[in-house]
Order: C-alpha cells, then sequence, then structure tokens
C-alpha cells in the first residue's frame, strides 16, 4: 500500500478559535472539512511544506518557529495509507483568506465535530480540545 505524508496546521486566532477549510469540488472527499496543509513535494521537510502550502492555499506568512508539532495521524483509506503530522500555529502575517476557492471557517474546538472531516482528521480533535 502506498504510504502518502501530508503535513497539516491548526491555526489558532486570538478568541482561541481553529481554521477549517471545505475540499473543493472535483477533490477527494470534496466537501469535507479539514485543517489546512497538504503534500510534501520530494527532499520537502515537513515545516517547509506547511510553511509553503498556507502560503499558496491562505496568503498568510509563517515562519517555521510559530509551529509547534502537536500529534499526528496514521490513516488506512482503500487506496493508500495517510500519514499526517499536525502543528500548531498561533502567529502569522497577513489575513487568512481562501486563494484555491475553498471555504474557511473558525470554529471553536468543542464545535470540530459538527463539521464531516475525513477519517484522518477526526482523531486529532480531542487533542486540539484538550489544548485549547
Amino acid at each position: 500500500m502506498k504510504l502518502v505524508l501530508v503535513v497539516a496546521a491548526a491555526l489558532i486566532d486570538a478568541d482561541g478559535r481553529v481554521l477549517i477549510a471545505q475540499r473543493p469540488e472535483g477533490k477527494t472527499l470534496a466537501g469535507l472539512w479539514e485543517f489546512p496543509g497538504g503534500k510534501l513535494e520530494p527532499g520537502e521537510r515537513p515545516e517547509a511544506a506547511l510553511i509553503r502550502e498556507l502560503h499558496e492555499e491562505l496568503g498568510i506568512t509563517v515562519k517555521e518557529a510559530c509551529l509547534a508539532p502537536l500529534t499526528f495521524a496514521s490513516h488506512a483509506y482503500d487506496d493508500f495509507h495517510l500519514l499526517m503530522p499536525l502543528y500548531i500555529c498561533r502567529r502569522w502575517e497577513g489575513l487568512a483568506i481562501s486563494k484555491e476557492g475553498q471555504n474557511l471557517k473558525w470554529v471553536r474546538p468543542n464545535q470540530l465535530r459538527d463539521y464531516p472531516m475525513p477519517a484522518a482528521d477526526i482523531p486529532l480533535i480531542p487533542h486540539l480540545t484538550g489544548l485549547l
């Protein structure tokens, strides 16, 4: 089974809310909500990939020192196995806006379960609610 490495961020604003993004139509798992991030390019470190993805998807600039590893997800989908480190980020430059047509929402950690998420993201929620 193919191993896919992706990286994600729980962006936390000053009010303790977490940013989630809805996967757009035409993509796998369209309509589900997830933590922003994406796939690593060959030879790319997870932190560098996350900084790149957050800039591409949301137009924000994140410094590596502002990324703190929290936990990871390991989930077997039908045709691949996903490994996804989740980082916490409380500081960035710019306003998070949708650059790739995805819907964005700032939600309280205890409301994350109200949004349908990919199976790999669901086990990350208790880590966030425990932290916040």
